[in-house]
């Protein structure tokens, strides 16, 4: 098992180390376009969606935002996405979607501060703010957005709540993440058992690997220009590298990649009491 998921499995351990690499990866990647801090996807055949040129870079991770995103039509809602990175995929939504409000909410302050500085598109905000104890009052969104981010969290169901407790009735959870193999169980239960109820699910590990080898030779040309030796392997890992333990798990199944749509019942419903 790689030595990463090991470091993860305490939650207030997890949530530390993830708190220095992400602001410490941002200040890494100064002078660098680096837009997108999530794997990718690719359809077989080509997904193929039409992209303006400055987006054709990012394709294989805008297609993974893509992928979760139209799963419901966004036009015209308020929309939270919670983990937003650099903000690549809050500024593609934002552009492609229509949303009439999209913010953008990340734990890295260094993060927050880069898409404060580089996105300047109307109804498009960015702030600073824990997925544990999101900073809003209740019923406040249509839909959540949350790729690649909730592996993280030392709470995985204290997220869900959170979740449940901002989204207005019938608003969505649009969320796509991975877990390890041990970590499957724990995964299903919090999302059976979140006050939201299943629309659609679909395994997606192969269409990720796929994006991973779309992305592979320019990801491992700046890990190699970016990060000091001894983080190699971390960073191979966190690019999802063609050959990272990360990949290869993904190959063999230790580790499954998901993608999913929930829904937030309307109350009061009989049939669909809150849990």
């Amino acid at each position: 098992m790689p030595i990463i998921d090991h470091l993860f499995s305490f939650g207030i351990l997890r949530k530390a180390i993830w708190k220095f690499w992400y602001p410490f990866l941002t200040k890494r990647l100064q002078g660098e376009a680096v837009v997108f801090l999530n794997y990718a996807f690719e359809t077989e055949p080509p997904m193929g969606i039409p992209l303006r040129p400055e987006d054709e870079p990012n394709r294989a991770c805008i297609q993974l935002y893509h992928h979760v995103a139209s799963q419901v039509n966004l036009q015209r809602l308020e929309v939270l996405e919670v983990g937003c990175g650099h903000g690549g995929g809050a500024s593609y939504i934002a552009r492609t979607f229509k949303p009439a409000r999209y913010v953008g909410l990340d734990l890295n302050p260094a993060g927050i501060a880069f898409c404060q500085k580089n996105y300047e598109i109307n109804g498009l905000e960015f702030i600073q703010g824990d997925a544990g104890k999101l900073p809003f009052p209740d019923a406040s969104f249509d839909a959540v957005v949350n790729v690649e981010t909730s592996h993280c969290y030392p709470d995985f169901p204290r997220f869900l709540s959170e979740v449940a407790r901002v989204l207005r009735p019938g608003g969505v959870l649009l969320y796509a993440d991975f877990r390890f193999s041990e970590s499957f169980t724990a995964w299903e239960n919090a999302l059976e058992n979140a006050p939201l109820r299943l629309m659609q699910s679909a395994e997606i590990s192969a269409e990720v690997l796929r994006g991973m080898d779309r992305n592979s030779a320019y990801s491992q040309e700046l890990l190699d220009r970016k990060l000091p030796g001894f983080m190699t392997k971390l960073g191979r890992d966190f690019a999802g590298v063609t050959g990272s333990r990360v990949y290869a798990a993904l190959q063999n199944g230790e580790v499954s990649y998901r993608s999913y749509c929930f829904r937030k019942p309307f109350y009061p419903d009989p049939q669909n009491p809150p849990k």
